[in-house]
């Protein structure tokens, strides 16, 4: 029998915390992270307000201010994030122990056997996000399914404050419709790249033999073949512990210069710097990851004295990195950063509801 997957995400979680606690933020433009002078700095999580004007997490503050000079910079107060996300997941026990935290602000469950006796993931997740709504003040959207691959795609279609539920029968139709864009690890140079293979849907990924989407993409060529056709058997993890948390970025077009690697890598620095944050963890070695244009690829790792997800520390430390790699004269086309050897002080990190009134939205696709 399929299982029942539960992917839940809140909305906007940090703006969202920040718009409950203080009423002078609610309905207005605001980011969390960042800097008001436009100086320095990242957007951590922008509200949906902000979002209107084109705002993203992990855009310069700059640019955030150029899109809406009246938006509010909100200094970000991860203790009460990481209360909060320990509030919600209180609420997530009360159905099943099979809860695999992705970060403070989503998680995947497994229902199959709720402890409620309820039966209906439908109904779980919906009780879910009433507990949330009532008790906690803010909003989430859930995906439902029997994959995680499903689950996830499913929550992201309805937000904020929405579900969708695909069911066993839909899958095979719905994954032959979805864009490639929308498949997990899918960027924008790989979607280009299986543009112009003439991919642009699941249907045309099932057209093509396993080993020719190894040929093209390498060995996640083999994950496109099974996710095509609806196959994830990944279980839900509760117990799984993060070795490694990584970003990476390949370019459209072949950096050159050092001029033009710095700033593509700052940028991958603040996504792990967020991410280590968000899984409350810190690591002692940072790991550089390049490829050539010819697609050779080499990293070059350094050990800290003490453990760090401080943005400038593992941004520092993979430039100097860079910058000892002996780039002269070489294409880059991918850079990635890494940190591992995580504090053994720390908890280990898992890894990758009573009804009211139902949802706001909600989505069925059958």
């Amino acid at each position: 029998m399929p299982g029942k997957i539960i992917h839940i995400d809140m909305d906007a979680f940090y703006a969202s915390v920040e718009q409950r606690d203080n009423p002078e933020y609610r309905g207005k433009p605001i980011v969390v992270g960042g800097s008001p002078e436009g100086r320095g700095g990242v957007v951590a999580t922008a509200s949906y307000e902000a979002r209107k004007f084109g705002i993203r997490s992990a855009m310069p503050s700059k640019k955030a201010l150029e899109l809406c000079p009246q938006v509010i910079f909100v200094r970000p107060r991860f203790d009460v994030y990481k209360l909060v996300s320990q509030q919600i997941r209180e609420i997530f026990s009360r159905y099943t122990d099979l809860i695999e935290p992705l970060s403070l602000d989503e998680a995947f469950l497994d229902v199959t056997v709720d402890k409620q006796g309820i039966g209906s993931a439908i109904d779980i997740a919906t009780a879910i996000r009433a507990a949330i709504r009532t008790e906690l003040k803010l909003t989430a959207s859930a995906g439902i399914s029997i994959s995680k691959f499903l689950a996830t795609t499913a929550s992201d279609m309805n937000k904020p404050d929405g579900q969708t539920f695909i069911g066993p029968s839909r899958v095979e139709a719905f994954m032959e419709a979805l864009p490639v864009e929308k498949f997990f690890g899918v960027g924008k140079v790989t979607a280009a790249k299986m543009n112009g293979l003439g991919l642009f849907t699941g249907a045309d990924l099932k057209k093509k033999p396993e080993a020719e989407l190894v040929r093209h993409f390498g060995k996640v060529g083999h994950f496109y073949y099974q996710i095509a056709r609806g196959i994830d058997e990944r279980p839900v993890r509760p117990d799984r512990e993060t070795k490694s948390l990584a970003a990476e970025d390949t370019f459209p077009v072949d950096l050159t210069t050092l001029a033009e690697m710095l700033p593509e890598l700052e940028k991958i620095a603040v996504t792990v710097s967020q991410r280590l944050v968000r899984k409350e963890l810190k690591g002692r070695t940072i790991t550089l990851k390049i490829k050539y244009a010819d697609f050779r690829q080499i990293t070059r790792s350094s050990s800290l004295a003490a453990a760090t997800d401080a943005l400038v520390t593992i941004r520092d430390t993979a430039m100097e990195l860079l910058t000892g790699s002996g780039i002269e004269d070489k294409k880059i086309r991918l850079l990635g950063i890494s940190v591992s050897n995580f504090d053994s002080a720390q908890p280990a990190d898992p890894e990758n509801r009573p009804l009211s009134n139902g949802p706001k939205n909600q989505l069925e696709l059958f």
